[in-house]
């Protein structure tokens, strides 16, 4: 399982984004390029629909490759009361030839992504990972070098941490405490429900570049 948030941020804004997030976390960013296939099932492996996605890391020397299978939410009113996502999730890594694999298995493409950005990974009551990313269409098949924003001048954030049937309320915590140090440059919510970019979003990147860094928090 993993607890969710996501929101969007304009790009002019996400220099500042990143001095706050080095000092609340106090570690050095990771720079991502990671290309997503998202793969569907066909009619012939069941009538429930199932998507895989499969990631490669560009930034490693040997690109490294990785599937995940998301669930679906958690329901109910626990759910409904939390301010975080919780969805089940199951990530492994692969070879190379987990494509094949995949179309072997009768699954097909849907479509491709090509995330460029950084993220930060830390602990904070729980273990936490902050991705901000550009997200990038191919306009040719696996072409990562010709990829165009899907929404130019803005970026996507999120923010996910793993958890259990056990701890994911503590884990929810965890994470809504964190998203209010970044309530002055943008609003994280469940993934689906988007509030736009902060109206406080440019006096408080000013605020931010002309301090210069961030406060280890």
């Amino acid at each position: 399982m993993e607890c969710v948030v996501q929101g969007i941020i304009e790009t002019q804004h996400v220099e500042a984004l990143e001095i706050l997030l080095q000092g609340i976390c106090g570690v050095p960013r990771e720079r991502l390029r990671l290309h997503e296939i998202c793969l569907k099932s066909g009619p012939n492996l069941g009538a429930v629909a199932s998507e895989v996605r499969i990631m490669c890391d560009l930034e490693q020397t040997e690109p490294s490759w990785t599937v995940k299978h998301i669930g679906g939410a958690m329901r109910g009113s626990g759910a409904e009361q939390l301010s975080v996502l919780v969805r089940t999730m199951v990530e492994s890594k692969v070879s190379k030839n987990v494509l094949r694999l995949f179309y072997a298995l009768g699954y097909k493409l849907d479509h491709e992504l090509l995330r460029v950005g950084f993220s930060f990974r830390f602990h904070r009551g729980t273990h936490i990972t902050v991705t901000v990313s550009s997200v990038n269409k191919m306009l040719k098949l696996h072409s990562t070098d010709e990829a165009v924003p899907v929404t130019p001048g803005i970026q996507l954030v999120e923010v996910t941490a793993p958890a259990t049937s056990e701890n994911y309320s503590e884990v929810a915590g965890a994470v809504s405490t964190f998203c209010e140090y970044l309530a002055p440059l943008l609003h994280l919510s469940k993934p689906g429900i988007s509030t736009g970019v902060v109206p406080t979003a440019a006096a408080a990147a000013a605020s931010l570049l002309s301090d210069g860094a961030g406060t280890t928090m």
